[in-house]
């Protein structure tokens, strides 16, 4: 009888730690490419190569139509949210209005039947209760107020009969928020950013996607720098550039307009859902093995 090994070994009740990693039990990562990482020059709601660039006051670089289209898209959202509001206000109003209407009724016709049609009591203690079994006025008034119980009482057993719990909308806010960084955004602090293109013919001839450089050092733009954009005039420069003249002089070097610390913003480039820029360029998995089942369950990662 051959020797039974470890890994033929399969008429145990658990996984053996080689089936387990045959199965890919466990932690998987995979490094991530340069398609996985949105480039600076691009879009942060279209992910293409941005045409007429605007950028908030935090760095997050949109496509002018994109962005437009988003604002107007949430400004739209927020009447349809606050008209919503106002009809369920009008409509918690009416209903208030008539419960005190149909209670004032109620009042009403409970005084009139205990002056006018109510059962004569009698101090006979044989004769104090009427044919139902109730005193006199208060019978009347009490009969009413079950028979409209049992007229409205509901029946979770019956689904015709089952209760509802109307859902209330809340007031909405009348923010429009930015898409990528989730803060406040108006139209009139976004501001248009230019990038000097690479005009260079080598590149030119060699490559048919835009390169750009920084007008200041000639260095050429990509997301290993960190960038920056004068909020006064949109030109965009390297860091070391702005933080070495510009923060300085208080004057942009392209156009020479004043700016000042408060105009350098910061452009943000990476992340696009997916991946996130930065030194953690690795996408994890974690694969653990269903009970009983003998099938294995993905689910994401903890981060650490």
């Amino acid at each position: 009888m051959p020797q039974r090994h470890s890994k033929n070994n399969n008429d145990l009740a658990f996984f053996t730690y080689d089936e387990k990693k045959k199965l890919g039990y466990g932690t998987q990562k995979e490094r991530l490419g340069k398609d996985s990482i949105k480039p600076f020059d691009a879009c942060s709601l279209c992910l293409k190569p941005v045409i007429d660039p605007l950028s908030c006051q935090k760095g997050h670089v949109f496509c002018k139509e994109c962005i437009l289209e988003c604002l107007l898209a949430q400004k739209k959202d927020i009447q349809r949210k606050l008209a919503a509001h106002a009809a369920q206000h009008k409509q918690e109003k009416e209903e208030e209005e008539e419960k005190l209407m149909l209670q004032k009724a109620r009042d009403l016709d409970a005084f009139d039947q205990q002056n006018h049609g109510a059962v004569p009591q009698y101090n006979d203690k044989n004769f104090n209760r009427d044919k139902n079994g109730f005193h006199g006025a208060n019978s009347v008034k009490a009969t009413s107020y079950e028979e409209e119980a049992l007229r409205t009482m509901k029946a979770f057993w019956l689904p015709s009969a089952t209760p509802e719990a109307p859902a209330k909308v809340e007031a909405p806010s009348t923010d429009t928020i930015c898409p990528e960084g989730k803060e406040k955004l108006r139209m009139k602090t976004l501001f248009p950013i230019y990038l000097t293109e690479d005009t260079c013919e080598q590149k030119k001839s060699s490559s048919l996607d835009k390169s750009y450089i920084c007008p200041s050092c000639k260095v050429t733009l990509t997301n290993t720098l960190s960038l920056v954009a004068l909020s006064s005039c949109g030109h965009v420069f390297c860091k070391k550039c702005a933080e070495k003249f510009m923060a300085v002089d208080k004057v942009c070097l392209v156009c020479n307009k004043p700016c000042k610390e408060r105009s350098l913003v910061k452009l943000e480039k990476g992340g696009t859902g997916f991946a996130g820029h930065g030194d953690h360029l690795e996408a994890t998995d974690f694969k653990h093995l269903g009970s009983g089942s003998g099938l294995g369950l993905v689910r994401p990662a903890t981060k650490t």
